[in-house]
């Protein structure tokens, strides 16, 4: 008894009474989580039993779910022309499962984006996504955008990134997404990009470096370099160089660099061991689209880690993932034996 004194907790008989200064709220897609106003702090489980809890069903006839301009979520019931921060489903809540499943149990090859990011409440956070406007990189965007954040797709096409935005208002008109320009075969592109993204005043909670070409013929940028080279790997580099001091302002933050498991089919150094940087962009002689991209992919892996070495003490980290084998996505699209392996693929790979 003294404990729970001490906690606050002795003043409430049921165990699903909130004691005094907590409030229970929800978030956008309908896990409940409990606000303490005595320290200032949220969290996940009941105070009292430990319990995770969603609410069930959708909301009552007349009833909308709102955003404030703190990103908190309020009810407005048009029926009888009143607002409430309270979620009228919280009458029916079911509880969580108890028994918590193992990473391995609960994300496989199945798992979607949407599932993964379940009861997060990502209000507030600025995201920028590169080579959003479709594949991995569109729903990245959909879902971190239907969760509460600022997406910003940052693509080449425009015409395609503005189709994208509405794909995704379409699916909730509220969603804060923007398309902006961004040529990663272009150091200028990149460098007009930081300058507009970083006149808008925001933070930057989260990069991901998604954009890649693949399989592409050798050609040169108008920067001089091979083209996958500086798409894949030297564009981001610069890009991430350009808001570093954005990211430091907001952590915690972290950078993603999208890499593939093809890192692993190459090299970057000569016969005699050392590091051999004309590899990085060959001449047209020399080049072979695939050694390219898997070149491409190491210098994603080695960047993230050396990033997150110099950063993570800032309260920015940087982590490289590896999305799967052969997801089909418009990245084969550069000739058509790139895209019948994909298709023939295509019913024992992960599926968008």
């Amino acid at each position: 008894m003294a404990a729970l004194k001490y906690a606050g907790l002795e003043d409430t008989d049921s165990e699903e009474e909130l004691p005094p200064g907590w409030e229970e709220r929800t978030t956008k897609d309908g896990w409940v989580y409990y606000a303490n106003h005595l320290e200032e702090k949220t969290q996940w489980e009941h105070p009292k039993s430990g319990k995770r809890k969603r609410v069930a069903g959708g909301l009552p006839y007349g009833w909308e779910q709102e955003t404030d301009e703190n990103g908190q979520v309020y009810f407005v019931d048009h029926i009888n022309k009143r607002t409430t921060y309270l979620d009228p489903r919280l009458a029916f809540t079911v509880e969580d499962d108890p028994v918590k499943p193992t990473i391995r149990q609960k994300y496989d090859g199945n798992t979607t984006a949407m599932e993964i990011l379940q009861g997060r409440d990502l209000s507030g956070k600025v995201v920028i996504i590169t080579g959003a406007n479709s594949g991995i990189g569109f729903e990245t965007a959909k879902s971190l955008a239907l969760h509460g954040a600022y997406v910003i797709l940052a693509c080449r096409n425009m015409s395609r990134a503005n189709d994208a935005v509405q794909r995704i208002l379409m699916e909730w008109h509220k969603a804060k997404v923007e398309a902006m320009t961004l040529d990663l075969a272009s150091l200028q592109s990149v460098k007009h990009f930081a300058e507009a993204f970083k006149s808008k005043n925001v933070p930057l909670h989260i990069l991901i470096c998604n954009a890649a070409v693949f399989g592409v013929p050798w050609c040169l940028t108008e920067d001089n370099l091979e083209s996958t080279f500086q798409v894949n790997h030297l564009g981001h580099f610069y890009l991430v160089q350009l808001l570093e001091d954005v990211l430091r302002r907001s952590s915690p933050a972290r950078v993603v660099v999208v890499s593939s498991e093809s890192h692993r089919f190459t090299e970057i150094k000569d016969d005699s061991g050392k590091l051999d940087f004309n590899l990085l962009s060959p001449s047209k002689k020399e080049y072979w689209a695939m050694l390219a991209y898997n070149r491409s992919k190491l210098c994603n892996i080695l960047f993230s880690n050396e990033l997150n070495r110099r950063l993570s003490p800032h309260g920015v980290t940087s982590n490289s993932v590896h999305p799967g084998n052969m997801i089909y996505s418009a990245i084969h699209r550069s000739w058509w034996v790139y895209t019948l392996l994909f298709t023939l693929a295509r019913p024992f790979t992960k599926s968008m």
